[in-house]
C-alpha cells in the first residue's frame, strides 16, 4: 500500500485547500491552548466544512478532558482523536465515551520508549511515533525534531503506525523507505514560522510523499 500523509496544524482555507488538494488522507486540528496552532470552535467548524468526506479530520489534543474533546468534535466534525501524554486508562475512557478512532503519541527519544505502544494495545487504533520534546516544554510536538528511524529497525509494531517528528519534503522518501511508514505526519515542517502554514511547502510534502 502507498504511504499517504496527515497535514497537521491547519488553520487557514487556504493552507487546508492545499492539503486536500495535494492528496493528503487526513488533516489535524489542534485544540491545545499553549500551541501557535491552536483553533478556536468557531474557526474550526468553518474548516472542517470544507473538508470532503474522504479526507480524516483529526483533532489533536493533550491529555485533555471530556468537555473540550466533545466541543471539539461537534465543531471540528472529528472522525478521529489524537492523544498527547495521556495515560491508557484515560485513553480508555475517552475512547468509550467519544467513540472516535483513537492515535495514540508515542514519545520516542531512546529504542525503550517504543515499548510505551504495548501499553495502548486494544484501546487506541494507532500509534503516532514523535520526537521527544525537551523535558520542560510546554509542548509536546510539532517543534522539528526527529529521533532515529533505526529505532523502528525489526520492531514489532503491536498495532497500525503512523510516522511524525522533523520531516520535511527533503527527507520524508528517505524516512518512507527506511521505516516502512504506512502514514507520515507533519506540522512544523510545512510552515514558514511556528503555526503559520505555507501551501507551496504542503504540495511539496505531499508530492515527494506520492513520489517515494
Amino acid at each position: 500500500m502507498p504511504t499517504t500523509a496527515k497535514i497537521c496544524g491547519l488553520s487557514t482555507p487556504d493552507t487546508l485547500g492545499a492539503a486536500i488538494r495535494g492528496g493528503a488522507s487526513h488533516v489535524g486540528f489542534v485544540f491545545f491552548a499553549p500551541s501557535p496552532r491552536n483553533l478556536g470552535f468557531d474557526r474550526a467548524a468553518q474548516l472542517a466544512a470544507l473538508v470532503p468526506q474522504n479526507v480524516g479530520k483529526v483533532g489533536v489534543f493533550v491529555d485533555p478532558d471530556d468537555a473540550l474533546v466533545e466541543a471539539a468534535c461537534a465543531a471540528g466534525r472529528l472522525n478521529a482523536l489524537q492523544l498527547h501524554a495521556t495515560a491508557p486508562e484515560r485513553v480508555a475512557a475517552i475512547r468509550e465515551r467519544h467513540g472516535r478512532e483513537i492515535w495514540v503519541a508515542v514519545a520516542v527519544r531512546r529504542r525503550a520508549d517504543l515499548d510505551t505502544a504495548a501499553g495502548y494495545r486494544g484501546i487506541a487504533d494507532r500509534i503516532l511515533y514523535d520526537a521527544k520534546t525537551p523535558e520542560g516544554s510546554a509542548l509536546p510536538g510539532g517543534m522539528g525534531l526527529r529521533f532515529d528511524w533505526n529505532l523502528l529497525a525489526d520492531f514489532r509494531h503491536p498495532l497500525p503506525w503512523a510516522l511524525s517528528g522533523g520531516l520535511d519534503a527533503a527527507s520524508v522518501g528517505d524516512a518512507i523507505r527506511q521505516t516502512g511508514a504506512p502514514i507520515v505526519d507533519i506540522s512544523s515542517g510545512v510552515e514558514r514560522t511556528p503555526g503559520d502554514k505555507d501551501a507551496g511547502k504542503i504540495a511539496e510534502f505531499l508530492a515527494a510523499v506520492a513520489a517515494a
